[in-house]
């Protein structure tokens, strides 16, 4: 039997993507220009052109990488108000200028955020996109020039969500900031309770990443269309290096990319006025947003994610379905571990047939700074689109296994009122589960929980480890001498529960803890 969806239920109609691979940076497009781009794409998209742009009530922008907290010393790339500038770019007057917070989350939960504005009629027409140039800008930083991006349109800017920096001090200082440094202790915790050893693991890793790449291969957005076998990403050679020891290079997200993606959102009454053709309409039948415990020295364990547990049953809960009836997926995928994490959370067989992703990953198709999951849901529309009836399923991460968003789409129509339960009612039970103690000038006997070896392109650089005192269970974070037998010794046999002796640092937030191994 068919369903009339009702008059303000959220639908996606139009989509558009990009990828900018031009190699002089005085030829190409900064990232507001393939905002622009993508969003003329997704209004041709949807059938409406350039004469959607005055109906447009709502824009809003994915926050650029030059807006996040720690890139303050890129000396260009910022815009005071990039919705509007956008909307003055395209001919739109919208009411409601949005701008995100920094995550790889916040596509989904703009999206989601969205939808929700719509259902309420608050908004009637959206659209919502996010973009980076970041390859071309470091490109020209290498070749020491400025770029002229950058503008002030004035107006109000409406910032969705908030900043929040996604380590303590004393994180920091054990350069537990840097994505790169702190993905791989998730991965060797996970390697830990699969009881598997690192070659095993690495090679696990492999066979779960491979078919990534296969996709990626046959996208034509992907930054690294190159299909790789198992063996090849997980086996260390001089191209593809250690950079956080279990990872080699072809496990790590690849930012330096130029992307941009954009969708038009209406509420079903627009599109029907509009005369969107109905073949072009999506529908968002569940959502969710979640966070685990914010800071990593704190979390429950660094295997699983009772955020994503939670959100995916708070999403399967509101469209009525269950991950047995999900057709496509697209986990996020900055490292194998968030894959992994995201996979046991949902409930997903490690042995599920299903790919796992409709773009390849942000490894091999590109991972664009806060956006990639713009291109991701992008994908997901389009492929939906082709296969009518499918059911799909988004999953977004931003920090460290820190922040997420859910959604499930389909061109099946939603059967009565769309609305979601608040994302606090549900927050508050992940924020109360019992999690360790943190000892931040931890002294005396422990044990190591996970670690991982930093390396440069020369070997490897330090040691980072989260560690349990013996006495008192209570967590720490710490580095290990830095001396060659030590960093070696760390990458040659396993350190999980390995004993040694800890001591203080000697400024908390400005120094580090040193654990020492027996």
């Amino acid at each position: 039997m068919s369903v009339t969806p009702e008059d303000r239920t959220p639908v996606l109609v139009g989509v558009g993507q990009l990828v900018q691979k031009e190699k002089d940076v005085e030829k190409a497009k900064s990232p507001l220009h393939l905002l622009e781009d993508a969003a003329r794409l997704a209004a041709k998209d949807a059938g409406l052109g350039d004469k959607l742009w005055p109906l447009v009530d709502n824009i809003t922008v994915v926050r650029f990488i030059t807006d996040s907290p720690d890139s303050r010393r890129l000396p260009f790339g910022r815009y005071g108000n990039a919705p509007k500038s956008l909307g003055n770019m395209l001919g739109a007057n919208a009411s409601k200028n949005c701008y995100g917070p920094t995550g790889g989350n916040t596509p989904q939960m703009l999206v989601n955020h969205t939808a929700e504005l719509i259902a309420n009629g608050e908004t009637d027409i959206a659209l919502v996109a996010g973009a980076e140039a970041f390859a071309t800008m470091m490109r020209a930083l290498g070749q020491g020039k400025m770029l002229p991006w950058h503008d002030e349109p004035g107006g109000e800017r409406i910032d969705i969500g908030y900043e929040r920096e996604g380590v303590t001090p004393v994180e920091k200082a054990h350069k537990l900031q840097f994505p790169v440094n702190i993905y791989p202790l998730f991965e060797n915790a996970i390697r830990g309770q699969k009881g598997r050893t690192v070659r095993d693991h690495q090679l696990a890793i492999g066979k779960l990443m491979s078919p990534f790449t296969e996709v990626a291969s046959k996208h034509p957005q992907a930054w690294f269309p190159t299909f790789r076998t198992p063996e090849e990403i997980a086996t260390p050679t001089d191209d593809n290096r250690y950079v956080g020891f279990p990872y080699t290079k072809y496990m790590n997200a690849i930012m330096q990319v130029d992307q941009a993606a954009a969708v038009v959102m209406m509420s079903v009454a627009k599109a029907r006025e509009l005369g969107v053709p109905e073949d072009k309409w999506v529908f968002l039948h569940g959502c969710a947003d979640c966070n685990d415990i914010w800071f990593p020295t704190e979390r429950v364990n660094y295997y699983s994610s009772p955020a994503i547990k939670m959100m995916g049953e708070k999403a399967f809960a509101m469209s009525g379905w269950n991950i047995g009836d999900i057709d496509l997926f697209d986990l996020y995928s900055c490292f194998p571990s968030a894959v992994q994490v995201g996979r046991d959370a949902l409930g997903i067989a490690e042995d599920d047939k299903r790919p796992l992703t409709v773009t390849g990953g942000l490894p091999y198709f590109g991972g664009a700074g806060n956006a990639y999951v713009m291109l991701s849901i992008a994908t997901m529309i389009e492929r939906l689109r082709a296969k009518r009836g499918a059911k799909g399923l988004v999953t977004s991460n931003g920090w460290y296994v820190t922040k997420h968003g859910l959604g499930l789409y389909s061109t099946d129509p939603v059967k009565g009122a769309w609305k979601r339960e608040k994302p606090a009612t549900y927050q508050a039970v992940v924020d109360a589960q019992a999690h360790p103690k943190v000892n931040e000038q931890p002294k005396g006997k422990a044990k190591i929980e996970t670690y991982a070896v930093v390396n440069g392109r020369d070997g490897a650089e330090f040691a980072v480890l989260f560690g349990r005192m013996d006495d008192t269970g209570a967590r720490f974070v710490a580095h290990t001498p830095s001396d060659k037998p030590t960093l070696d010794e760390m990458m040659a046999r396993d350190q999980l529960g390995r004993s040694g002796t800890v001591s203080p640092a000697a400024e908390p937030g400005k120094d580090v803890n040193i654990f020492t191994p027996e």
